[in-house]
């Protein structure tokens, strides 16, 4: 029998290996699981064949994502909601340009600006990318490499991804 310590109004199960709590999940289980499953997501987005970049992976996904609510946004714009330094955010939408993620034009109200939108058509890259399976990433970061085990984990995420998709559009 697992040891169980009281912890607020839930039980912890202790193991050596791993903490599980039962009952509600709470905030800070939540921003820790999230901060995970990033660390995840990172180790899953394919580098091959990519040069060095002074951009970290986390930073082009926040302004990809960003990009992609708020088309038609400059640089500044970006850096403001982001909260990114402009100078990160210009180096992001370099690399995504790179990509074929994104597409620049011209500010028709202010030619010193750029607009930044998705691009209309997926590049190559961005198809290997968005084609490429988190499968090795979330073996790693389970470590087990029980193909059940992962399928399983990956199909909790992404009933979870579809929930919340679902959810988002309903109350936008």
């Amino acid at each position: 029998m697992v040891p169980t310590v009281k912890h607020h109004n839930r039980y912890i199960k202790k193991d050596v290996s791993i903490v599980m709590y039962v009952g509600r999940m709470n905030g800070v289980d939540l921003f820790l699981l999230g901060r995970a499953l990033m660390k995840i997501a990172e180790e899953a987005m394919p580098t091959e064949g990519l040069r060095e970049y002074s951009t970290s992976v986390r930073a082009v996904m926040i302004v990809a994502t960003d990009v992609l609510e708020n088309p038609g946004s400059a640089i500044g714009e970006i850096a403001a909601r982001t909260t990114l330094p402009q100078s990160q955010v210009s180096a992001c939408v370099a690399r995504l340009r790179e990509g074929g993620a994104i597409v620049t034009e011209p500010d028709p109200k202010d030619r010193r600006r750029v607009l930044i939108r998705q691009a209309p058509e997926a590049s190559d890259r961005v198809a290997f990318v968005r084609s490429t399976t988190i499968d090795a990433a979330l073996a790693k970061a389970l470590g087990t490499d029980d193909p059940d085990e992962i399928s399983a984990v990956a199909a909790t995420l992404e009933a979870l991804a579809q929930r919340l998709k679902a959810s988002s559009s309903r109350n936008s």
